[in-house]
C-alpha cells in the first residue's frame, strides 16, 4: 500500500539536517530546467551618473587594487581595478563610544545599539559582473573579502561579519554597478545560530563534522554535485529551498573562511567563478544573491562548524504557504538541476 502511494505522489518532503527545516520538492508542479531560463530586464545607466564609476574623487579607500596588486598609496590610484570604501548609507552606525548599549523597553521588549561597519567592495568595470569576469578579477574580490574580514574582526564591537553579493534589482541590488557588501554586527543572526547549534549537536553525537559528513556523501553519490576542484565542492543541497540553489563548501574541515591560504583562495576563486558562469548560461544572467556563513568573531570555540558559501538565484516568489508555514516549495528536484548545470 505504501509503495503504491509513493508511485502516485511525485512530491517529497525533505529534511534539511543543517537548519532542521522541511522543504517540499514538488517537480510535478514545475517545468524542465531549460524552461527556467528567462531574459532579465537590464536597466541601462548613464555611467557619468554612476557613483561607483566615479570614485576618482575618493581619498583614503579602505583597500584598493591596481595592476593586479594591492595599492599602497593613501589615495585611490587612477588605474584602480577594485576598491573597498565605506558605505555612504550604512545600516549600522560606526562605533563612537566604549561599549554597545542594550535597552529593556517595558516588560517584554529589548533592543541593542546597531553598531557596526558597512563597506562596499567595488570592481571598476560597470558592465562586467562576476559571471563574465576573468579569474584574476574574481580573485581580487575574494582577496578583498579576506583582507577586510581579517581587519574588521579585530574590533571589539564585531561579533559577526556578513559578506554578501546582490546581482539584480529583483534581489536587492540598489546599484546596477557590480558590488559586494561587508557588514559587521554586534549580534549573531538567528539563521547562523541555528546552524551552529545543529552542527554542535551532530559533532557531539557522531564525533564528526556535519558538513564533512554531507560533503563525503555528496562526493560519493554525485547526484547533486555540480563541480569540484582540489579544495572545494559545489553542489545543489538535498533539501534545496529554491530552484538552482548551489552551496560551495571546502573539502577540508575549516570553521573560518578567513583562514584560507593562497592556494585555497585560488581554488575558491575558480569554483565560485565556475558556479556563477554555469548559472549564467543555464538561466540567462539571473538575478541572484550569494552569502558567506562562517564562524563568528567572538573568540569562542567553533571547531565543530564548517564554513560555506551559498548562491541563490531568483527563480520564484515566496507565497502564502511559505510565509505561513516556513516550509519552502521548490518545483524542480536538485538532482535534475545539478545534472543540467554540469552540462553548462
Amino acid at each position: 500500500m505504501e509503495q503504491e502511494q509513493n508511485k502516485c505522489c511525485p512530491s517529497q518532503l525533505r529534511y534539511d539536517v543543517a537548519s532542521k527545516d522541511w522543504v517540499v520538492i514538488a517537480p510535478g508542479r514545475g517545468k524542465p530546467p531549460e524552461a527556467y531560463k528567462r531574459q532579465r530586464e537590464i536597466v541601462k545607466m548613464d555611467l557619468a551618473k554612476c557613483p561607483f564609476c566615479n570614485l576618482t574623487v575618493q581619498s583614503g579607500p579602505l583597500l584598493a587594487f591596481s595592476g593586479g596588486k594591492i595599492a599602497a598609496d593613501q589615495m585611490l590610484p587612477s588605474n584602480w581595478t577594485l576598491a573597498v570604501i565605506p558605505n555612504k548609507f550604512p545600516a549600522f552606525c560606526a562605533p563612537s563610544g566604549a561599549k554597545v548599549c542594550k535597552h529593556n523597553i517595558g516588560p517584554v521588549y529589548r533592543s541593542v545599539d546597531a553598531v557596526g561597519f558597512c563597506e562596499l567592495v567595488i570592481p571598476r568595470d560597470h558592465d562586467l559582473h562576476i559571471g563574465l569576469m576573468d579569474l584574476p578579477q574574481v580573485e581580487e574580490i575574494i582577496t578583498a573579502y579576506q583582507l577586510r574580514y581579517l581587519e574588521l574582526k579585530k574590533s571589539k564591537f564585531v561579533e559577526y561579519i556578513s559578506i554578501f553579493h546582490n546581482h539584480g534589482v529583483e534581489v536587492g541590488a540598489s546599484q546596477s554597478h557590480p558590488h559586494s557588501q561587508i557588514i559587521t554586527s554586534p549580534l549573531i543572526d538567528v539563521d547562523l545560530l541555528g546552524e551552529l547549534e545543529n552542527s554542535k549537536k551532530y559533532w557531539r553525537a557522531h564525533k564528526k563534522c556535519l558538513s564533512c559528513a554531507m560533503n563525503e556523501f555528496e562526493l560519493k553519490d554525485r547526484a547533486r554535485l555540480v563541480y569540484e576542484n582540489a579544495d572545494f565542492a559545489a553542489f545543489c543541497p538535498f533539501a534545496s529551498k529554491s530552484a538552482f540553489k548551489v552551496i560551495i563548501a571546502p573539502k577540508f574541515h575549516s570553521p573560518r573562511f578567513e583562514d584560507i591560504d593562497l592556494a585555497q583562495r585560488k581554488s575558491l576563486t575558480q569554483i565560485l567563478a565556475m558556479a556563477i558562469k554555469k548559472l549564467y548560461k543555464a538561466l540567462g544572467d539571473p538575478a541572484y544573491n550569494f552569502y558567506l556563513h562562517t564562524a563568528p568573531c567572538d573568540k569562542k570555540d567553533y571547531s565543530y562548524y564548517h564554513w560555506h558559501l551559498t548562491i541563490v538565484p531568483k527563480t520564484a516568489i515566496m507565497a502564502g504557504f511559505e510565509m505561513g508555514t516556513k516550509i519552502e516549495i521548490s518545483t524542480i528536484e536538485p538532482e535534475t538541476v545539478a545534472a543540467y548545470l554540469r552540462e553548462q
